[in-house]
């Protein structure tokens, strides 16, 4: 149980700011996270890492000579928003473009791929690298979805080394791609992991079981076995792997770094314990070993739990993990002398959304509207707990307060940018970049991108009519769309495609917005319901997806509860 801390709310935040000020020599606070406080030569590479809080010493740890280049940070266990990446990028570009590189989680795909497009559009070449080292979270067949564990070291350590020797960005990007499908990880658990605040964990495992194929947001295992002795613990992560090799690798002689990752609470000395029966495994199976790490290299709070990576070597990624780093959680090799970042230079942050002239009833339609995100604000407090509990049932628990985080940042925006006369599409489109910012995340990326089309859509000129809200909840579920789910998958678009449906089509049958907005709202309500039998298709209750048979999807649940508490 994770003790020490004060509002739960601020703990990822308040974690960053304490992090910083002890590792002044290697970091430096920026928006969205932290970038090296050392300067790097004009053209190099910048590496940016990232993902959720809770993971330490990922991300922030790992910021520095021969690693990265900076670090975005998102909330615990929830992506940073597209605007924290692109903030991050923007400190530690140095004018040979940003590699991205993170584990494959679909809020992070998401929000990165989004920061990519914005950074681009600035100017700045991008290349990605999806980290997808989980041999359990699916199959040989569909590797590329795969999510990224501990494995996300291997290819980080690779990316910065090929950075910082000078390399330029398409040679980073490939020696990374290359790192990650030369890389596999399998864990274990033997308990979940309590966020602050939390009064149980997100799963539990029975006393004496050990669960099988664990994420590291607290995604409980695909199996469940009794708990092995250390011997037998190591005979199941190193035959799993050694099941599973890169195409063209023959064991005898093949170079392998062995990375036994601790989760959070399974101490050292029984790290070493289990360590000793993988090293002797393996040198039995024929193979090398170099440069080994055993530690807690991505953890997840306090899990009790172990993972085991096998980055399998050639010539050039050998000489790429033995190049020297020096962060604040990761070191190899000698010191490397580093002039520091002017302190006066500081990254300038994403532009605030512009507030134009408005109409005075468009004005007055803004109220209205800040009103109503003050009573999401409201209701989404109310129900923050139950909609983290139904989560956790096959994915991280985090949608209730992420949910919570963006509708409070959504409704003090709202009610700033009405003082300032903003317009109702204006207030639409601030909400929408408050609300993704803070609330990162998939439901993040997601009610941002259906905010900014309402308000797009909805303008500033004039009040809108029943047609042009029908138009503006056609062009929001279009962006929502546009991130690849369908109905049937588990989402949020299980309850939206309906809401949207009916709300056309009562309002082209003559019916008032406030009639027709009801009954689109009972639609979403019965088709969030009906997710209950539904199997997940998408993001991270996909791999545990049995298990969320008979509970309601909560992205749709909270659609619907949204619409109804908004409701004209």
């Amino acid at each position: 149980m994770t003790r020490l801390f004060n509002d739960p709310a601020d703990f990822a935040d308040e974690a960053t700011d304490g992090f910083v000020v002890a590792n002044e020599r290697w970091v430096r606070r920026v928006h969205g996270g932290v970038a090296r406080a050392t300067t790097s030569p004009d053209g190099t590479v910048a590496v940016v890492i990232g993902g959720g809080s809770g993971h330490y010493p990922a991300f922030g740890g790992l910021v520095g000579h021969g690693l990265a280049a900076g670090a975005a940070m998102g909330n615990l266990f929830a992506s940073p928003s597209a605007q924290q990446v692109a903030g991050v990028a923007r400190a530690a570009e140095h004018g040979g473009g940003v590699l991205l590189s993170y584990g494959n989680y679909a809020g992070d795909v998401l929000n990165f791929d989004a920061a990519a497009r914005t950074l681009e559009a600035e100017g700045i070449p991008v290349r990605t690298v999806r980290v997808t080292d989980d041999v359990t979270s699916a199959t040989v067949d569909e590797r590329a979805k795969r999510r990224g564990i501990a494995g996300d070291l291997c290819v980080f350590k690779i990316a910065g080394a090929a950075a910082e020797r000078g390399d330029d960005l398409d040679a980073v990007a490939a020696v990374a791609d290359r790192a990650n499908d030369r890389t596999r990880s399998f864990g274990v658990a033997f308990s979940g992991c309590s966020l602050p605040g939390a009064d149980e964990p997100l799963f539990e495992v029975p006393e004496g079981r050990m669960a099988v194929g664990m994420g590291i947001h607290g995604e409980r295992g695909i199996d469940e076995t009794d708990v092995p002795t250390a011997d037998g613990l190591a005979e199941l992560l190193v035959a799993r792997l050694l099941d599973e090799l890169p195409d063209g690798t023959v064991l005898e002689g093949q170079r392998v770094v062995p990375i036994l990752n601790g989760l959070g609470s399974v101490k050292y000395e029984e790290l070493f314990v289990v360590y000793r029966s993988v090293q002797q495994r393996l040198a039995d199976a024929g193979v090398v070993i170099v440069e080994p790490e055993v530690g807690e290299l991505v953890t997840s709070f306090d899990m009790a739990g172990v993972s085991l990576t096998l980055l399998w070597l050639d010539d050039e990624l050998e000489q790429l993990w033995a190049a020297p780093a020096d962060t604040p959680a990761y070191r190899k090799g000698g010191a490397v002398a580093q002039e520091r970042v002017d302190p006066s230079t500081v990254a300038a942050d994403a532009e605030a959304v512009p507030i134009g002239p408005a109409s005075d009833d468009s004005r007055a339609v803004a109220e209205r509207v800040a009103a109503g995100f003050d009573a999401v604000r409201a209701v989404l407090d109310e129900h923050a707990d139950e909609l983290g509990r139904i989560d956790a049932v096959a994915g991280d628990g985090d949608h209730g307060i992420g949910m919570q985080r963006g509708a409070h940042a959504a409704a003090a925006a709202t009610a700033e940018a009405v003082t300032g006369g903003a317009g109702v599409g204006s207030v639409l489109r601030i909400a929408a970049d408050a609300w993704s910012d803070k609330a990162g995340g998939t439901s993040g990326a997601i009610w941002g991108a259906a905010l900014e089309a309402l308000g797009r859509v909805i303008g500033d000129d004039e009040r809108p009519s029943g047609a042009t809200v029908a138009q503006a909840v056609r062009e929001a579920t279009e962006a929502v769309l546009a991130f690849g789910a369908t109905v049937g998958d588990k989402t949020m678009v299980d309850a939206l495609v309906p809401f949207d449906e009916v709300l056309r089509t009562r309002l082209d049958a003559g019916a008032a917005l406030a009639e027709a907005w009801g009954d689109a709202v009972r639609a979403a309500r019965e088709a969030a319901d009906a997710t209950e039998s539904l199997v997940p298709r998408m993001g991270r209750a996909r791999t545990h997806a049995e298990q969320a048979v008979g509970t309601a999807d909560p992205g749709a649940l909270s659609f619907a509860l949204i619409v109804e508490t908004v409701a004209p």
